[in-house]
């Protein structure tokens, strides 16, 4: 009982840790999301997107990157992008970009994981892109495209009103609350996959052995990554999106359990493979099948397996060739830190926890002048949002109970 008290306050800290490192990379990140998706609307993506060719592809990818980095919101866009006349493909490029090229996923990793693995994940992104344009050039499914636009031809949208120029909101206190507003609304759509991927960090840092990582991926905890078989690697790149599709953690949630997995000797092709599986888990391929049907929900998830193995291969194999393939060292290990010291993160954090009340108080304004006079509807929640939010408040419990253990002496 007394062992298991102890990596409860353990794994609680550990927890808190994490998020207390990545807290001003998320805050940042999300300001710069939010200024941009409101001086850069989805209506004009829309009208500058093309069906195909190279133009549209890098249209897709670089409005992908200045994009939200949450994986449900990539998800909805995409699908709004591509209802209203974009091709497949510059579709795919902007999401893969969305999920993988974003300015706040590259902090968060530098954080948690290195540069290699930032370069990695910059590189990878554009990898992922040209695999799954020739993935689709090799499958051709003109079929299932077109199947799939009449299946979203009976959910239209109707166009938001423009409303100002971008000279105009940066200026304006209106233009502020919307910034706010979007601010809001990021945290909203990423804080339970942060909160789950976190305290799930945490536990597996305190109570699963190390043992276990090296029965599940065949060949970690080598010492030399380049000393892998060419079978070894393929496993451990096979085995990330597995791991990732039982943990259902977004872009952002599944950083610090990719640190763990590098941590107890996973390979650079197998921890890239991890990260971007974020888009082949359950609740991302039920979504994606009410989008478009079960038929195309499947082919993307082929599609974004496929592309995903390759690219993490080649990532892997490039980095061995150039040699400046990652090792992991007792000395760079997450758990080892110290989370909570007085350093430069330590003060990005309070900047931004000011910055984000401020948006805060912005958005709670706009949200009270919204709300005057109307009445408010039901909304339907899915089952997926409903076992997140039910996770998600386990999840507060263990951290809070994890927290008083610490504080009575208990570690």
């Amino acid at each position: 009982m007394d062992y298991f008290l102890q990596s409860w306050s353990q794994a609680a800290m550990t927890s808190l840790g994490f998020f207390w490192m990545a807290l001003w990379a998320f805050a940042f990140g999300y300001l710069i999301s939010s200024l941009i998706q409101v001086l850069v609307t989805e209506k004009r993506m829309q009208e500058k997107m093309g069906k195909e060719g190279f133009k549209s592809v890098a249209l897709g990818t670089f409005f992908g990157f200045i994009s939200s980095s949450c994986s449900f919101a990539a998800l909805s866009t995409t699908r709004a992008i591509f209802q209203r006349g974009a091709g497949f493909i510059p579709s795919i490029a902007f999401l893969l970009a969305s999920t993988n090229l974003v300015i706040e996923l590259g902090i968060v990793i530098g954080i948690f994981l290195g540069w290699q693995f930032i370069v990695g994940e910059y590189i990878g992104g554009i990898l992922l892109i040209a695999f799954a344009w020739l993935f689709v050039k090799l499958t051709n499914p003109k079929k299932l495209i077109e199947n799939a636009r009449e299946h979203l031809s009976n959910d239209e949208e109707g166009d938001a009103p423009e409303t100002s120029n971008w000279k105009k909101k940066i200026t304006s206190q209106e233009g502020w609350q919307q910034i706010g507003m979007k601010y809001v609304m990021e945290w909203q759509m990423v804080w339970k996959d942060v909160l789950i991927g976190f305290t799930v960090a945490g536990i597996i840092s305190a109570f699963v052995p190390k043992e276990f990582f090296e029965t599940l991926f065949i060949g970690s905890g080598t010492a030399n990554a380049g000393e892998l078989s060419f079978f070894e690697v393929l496993f451990q790149t096979l085995i990330g999106p597995i791991a990732a599709f039982l943990t259902f953690i977004g872009s952002m949630g599944n950083i610090p359990l990719a640190a763990l997995l590098f941590d107890h000797g996973v390979s650079f092709a197998g921890v890239m493979a991890f990260i971007f599986s974020d888009l082949v888990v359950l609740p991302i391929l039920r979504i994606n099948a009410q989008y478009y049907g079960w038929k195309m929900a499947l082919y993307i998830m082929i599609l974004l397996l496929s592309c995903l193995v390759a690219t993490s291969l080649v990532l892997h194999y490039g980095f061995a060739a150039f040699d400046i393939l990652p090792n992991f060292t007792g000395e760079n290990s997450i758990i080892k830190r110290d989370m909570f010291k007085l350093d430069y993160g330590f003060v990005l954090n309070i900047i931004f926890l000011f910055v984000s009340g401020i948006l805060g108080l912005l958005w709670w304004k706009t949200r009270t002048m919204n709300h005057e006079g109307h009445e408010h509807g039901s909304n339907q929640v899915s089952k997926t949002e409903w076992l997140l939010r039910i996770i998600s408040i386990f999840a507060i419990f263990w951290l809070f109970g994890g927290l008083i253990l610490k504080l009575i002496g208990i570690n």
